[in-house]
């Protein structure tokens, strides 16, 4: 559509220039009616262009806030995905602490594996409830 306006404008200047030279020239004698004839042609093709602009205003006016609420829901999906990378983060920091290459009280445990793991859920259940409680997530 907005192909089609650009180039209907172009034409329309183009037909404007025609006409004002067909205007203006001395050559061309013309009849009183043919005279009339080319001021109503000239008076169209002036009140053609100018819709033709106007529409293009129009147009380009929603494009401009088509273009916004694509923007804004990029935000959103952005934030959420934020958010889901940062409780993602808390049992992997968590991991990789109790992974380091260095000694920690619950090396010789059975149960420091599952221990490690209830401490990861629980708190990125915490992480999820607080930004829940915010209106992050």
């Amino acid at each position: 559509m907005e192909k089609c306006l650009v180039f209907f404008i172009t034409s329309l200047k183009g037909n404007e220039t025609v006409l004002a030279k067909l205007r203006s020239s001395k050559r061309a004698t013309l009849s009183e009616i043919n005279e009339d004839l080319l001021e109503d042609a000239f008076i169209e093709n002036k009140q053609a262009l100018d819709m033709a602009q106007i529409y293009s205003n129009i147009q380009s006016g929603m494009m401009d806030t088509f273009a916004s609420v694509i923007s804004n829901n990029l935000n959103v999906v952005m934030k959420q995905l934020t958010s889901i990378s940062i409780i993602l983060m808390i049992p992997t920091l968590v991991a990789s602490l109790y992974g380091m290459n260095v000694p920690n009280f619950m090396e010789n445990s059975k149960w420091s594996f599952p221990a490690v793991l209830g401490i990861s859920g629980v708190l990125a259940v915490i992480g999820v409830i607080l930004f829940r409680k915010k209106k992050w997530f």
